[in-house]
């Protein structure tokens, strides 16, 4: 069981893991295929427990903190699975990256850094220096080379010309002094890490409660909850529109289905527009296991729809507060401190 870290801010939940295939044999070191297909099929056939009224049991707390990145590195391409040899050695590889005396890696830059076979990490955020070893605790990990499904290549589909302005004049904005609170991103803001959230390694924890016509989905970052009906009304008119989208449930058998449209257009999951459409798929395929597959379709945004998918591991960890909310000091030392650079510079131009 990962082992959870407290801070004045709330619990911050980082998991690491590394992972590289630098000087790794591949030849002759295939993995069993029959051990795959009968994982499978045990999969299958396992019956999950009911809830009281009839329904699969997908109740807990659960966790995403897998070292798989959501797109194949390019090094990898056409390869989808690691051998067992080879995920022995990336093992190996990552007790010696990450040996819990340095920056801590969120997200797919454990992946990425060992990968590039690297002797020492360093966080991207160089500003703010390292998260020390308070941050680090262990990655899942499987023999998947991407949580990207389809299209096959496990690449998110190429970004239309509209979308690629889009994200250009937002990098450009991210390096300015923010003029005020609209400036910064939600998640900075302690509004929202929007929905749905694919990061792993950071507070990427959720609780899943439910009862009779509704299944309640609570985000550990910034305790947002996405309650959901099960009745099946109709989406909410197109003049609403939310940062989550409005969500709407059905059983398929023993899975999960949660449609999602009406997006607010300042939401922005992954750059998308206010068109995107989502749908996320829970199938509890063991006692400690849920697939969680998430698709996501925004003519706008990427050239096709795309599919990934997430293995939540049972946990028995407790959801605490993240002590997150808008207008915390946080943001205002971050204003604070662009106003301090406006200053500097204007002094070192006045020289």
């Amino acid at each position: 069981m990962s082992h959870r870290c407290f801070a004045s801010l709330g619990v911050l939940v980082v998991v690491i893991a590394v992972v590289s295939l630098a000087a790794v044999p591949v030849a002759g070191q295939v993995s069993s295929a029959a051990a795959k297909t009968k994982v499978a099929v045990a999969a299958r056939a396992w019956t999950p427990p009911r809830t009281p009224d009839g329904q699969p049991d997908l109740q807990g707390v659960w966790a995403n903190n897998t070292a798989t990145p959501l797109e194949r590195p390019k090094a990898l391409a056409g390869k989808a699975f690691l051998t067992d040899q080879e995920l022995a050695a990336l093992k190996q590889r990552a007790s010696k990256l990450f040996s819990g005396d340095g920056d801590a890696a969120f997200g797919d830059s454990v992946f990425e850094a060992a990968l590039a076979d690297a002797q020492k990490f360093s966080s991207r955020d160089v500003q703010t220096g390292d998260y020390n070893q308070f941050w680090l605790v262990d990655r899942e990990w499987d023999h998947r080379t991407s949580l990207v499904v389809d299209p096959p290549d496990g690449r998110i589909p190429p970004l239309t010309p509209d979308a690629q302005k889009r994200r250009a004049t937002a990098a450009a904005a991210r390096g300015r002094p923010a003029e005020g609170p609209e400036d910064r991103s939600l998640s900075e803001r302690c509004i929202t890490f929007g929905a749905p959230r694919l990061g792993a390694g950071y507070n990427s924890y959720y609780q899943i409660v439910q009862a009779p016509g509704y299944v309640v989905m609570l985000m550990e970052t910034i305790h947002d909850a996405r309650v959901i009906p099960l009745d099946g009304r109709p989406h909410l008119s197109q003049n609403t529109r939310l940062w989550h989208g409005d969500s709407r449930g059905h059983w398929e058998g023993n899975t999960l289905v949660v449609d999602t449209t009406n997006y607010s257009a300042t939401g922005g999951f992954m750059g998308s527009t206010e068109n995107l459409h989502v749908v996320e798929r829970f199938t509890r395929v063991s006692p400690g296991t849920i697939n969680y597959e998430v698709t996501a379709d925004d003519p706008a945004t990427w050239t096709k729809p795309w599919t990934a998918m997430i293995p939540l591991r049972q946990s028995e960890d407790q959801l605490y507060e993240y002590a997150c909310h808008e207008g915390n000091v946080a943001l205002m030392s971050i204003l604070a401190g662009a106003r301090a650079e406006e200053k500097a510079a204007d002094q070192a131009a006045k020289k």
